[in-house]
């Protein structure tokens, strides 16, 4: 049996125990929230159900300069997923099915969308996509947060 004693021992113990508790409390302050998006009305199982995640009105409609994109399986119905750990912002998701499997969506010669598309706040473009302040919403990075919006054919 080994007894330590000493001011040193509790010393080291006593930081230990410090430095966990440290580090426990850093952790659960570093935690960003959670967005659940639902997309909502997908009519078929074909393809695959793409969406991005703006976070200003620059950015906005431009894939490549998405907070975030994912990419889903298209099941008929509501499809649902959750971005870890978002930071604070406001944020606005543009979505389409991509039912084809061609990876873009397809519209006519008119310029108007043959597949499904929806945006964050059910926003509508009265002449093209709606504005980034249509869809818009703000994320607060602490509390996890729910979005629903529907997918329009």
């Amino acid at each position: 049996m080994v007894v330590r004693e000493g001011v040193g021992y509790g010393q080291r113990m006593n930081r230990l125990y410090t430095l966990f508790l440290t580090i426990g409390f850093t952790s659960v302050l570093a935690h960003a929230a959670d967005l659940t998006i639902t997309v909502k009305g997908v009519r078929s199982a074909d393809g695959a159900v793409f969406l991005a995640v703006y976070d200003s009105d620059k950015s906005f409609m431009k894939a490549p300069q998405a907070k975030t994109t994912r990419r889903l399986n298209a099941s008929k119905g509501d499809l649902e997923i959750v971005i870890h750990d978002l930071p604070a912002g406001k944020y606005a998701i543009a979505s389409y099915h991509d039912e084809n499997g061609n990876g873009k969506l397809d519209t006519n010669a008119l310029g108007i969308p043959e597949e499904g598309y929806g945006f964050s706040n059910d926003a509508r473009g009265t002449s093209g996509p709606p504005q980034f302040s249509e869809a818009a919403f703000d994320f607060d990075g602490k509390t996890d947060r729910a979005i629903v919006f529907s997918i329009q054919y």
